[in-house]
């Protein structure tokens, strides 16, 4: 009789990326945060989050998205791309 084990599910992992391109999306975040423009960030394993970057928290290293009064914190790490939206 043979017996089975059990088939091991791994998450898989964030794509790594580097110094330079980490700097360049904080600067897009806070450019479109000062301009309050809407913006469509391209999230990490989610739905990409559409609307108007209201806070960036240092502390919880978290970006807060805001559309229709409903509100989306994003880890700063999974956002992987940053653009403007265009109705």
């Amino acid at each position: 009789m043979e017996i089975k084990k059990p088939v091991k599910k791994y998450k898989s992992k964030r794509p790594t990326r580097d110094e330079f391109e980490m700097e360049e999306l904080g600067e897009r975040l806070v450019e479109a945060k000062e301009e309050e423009s809407d913006v469509v960030l391209a999230v990490w394993d989610a739905d990409p989050v559409r609307g108007k970057i209201v806070e960036m928290d240092a502390r919880t290293k978290q970006v807060h998205v805001q559309r229709h009064g409903e509100l989306t914190k994003v880890p700063f790490m999974d956002i992987m791309r940053v653009d403007n939206a265009s109705d």
